[in-house]
């Protein structure tokens, strides 16, 4: 697992690191029943707070994506599918909310917006 921080960044760290892990998760670079590496252990690699670790790691079970097993550690847990579209339409919904806020401010037509949306999504 590789976890690199931005102390510029605006996101708050614990933030940072639940994200990091979470991109691998769905990038399939961490897999299902993989163990993670320890609070302390991370935290004396990337050199943060033992707190601000666990905090991204209540977090990042709280929403499903690992699983602590008492006495053995921190797993990946296995791949939610429901979860990553959830995540993705969230994703989709705040980047065209953006788009709108950008459309109104230079007062771009909806039927523009849809298809421009409309090349795009054809190419792939």
């Amino acid at each position: 697992m590789r976890v690199i921080i931005s102390n510029s960044s605006p996101v708050p760290i614990y933030e940072q690191i639940k994200n990091t892990i979470i991109n691998q998760i769905m990038a399939d670079e961490l897999c299902e029943n993989e163990p993670l590496a320890s609070i302390r252990s991370l935290a004396q690699d990337i050199k943060i707070s033992v707190m601000t670790i666990k905090k991204a790691y209540d977090e990042l079970e709280e929403e499903g994506y690992i699983i602590s097993v008492q006495g053995k550690g921190t797993f990946v847990a296995p791949k939610n599918i429901e979860l990553a579209r959830e995540n993705a339409q969230k994703d989709i919904e705040n980047h065209i909310s953006k788009i709108v806020d950008i459309a109104h401010e230079f007062n771009i037509e909806k039927k523009d917006i849809i298809e421009t949306i409309d090349i795009f999504y054809g190419e792939k």
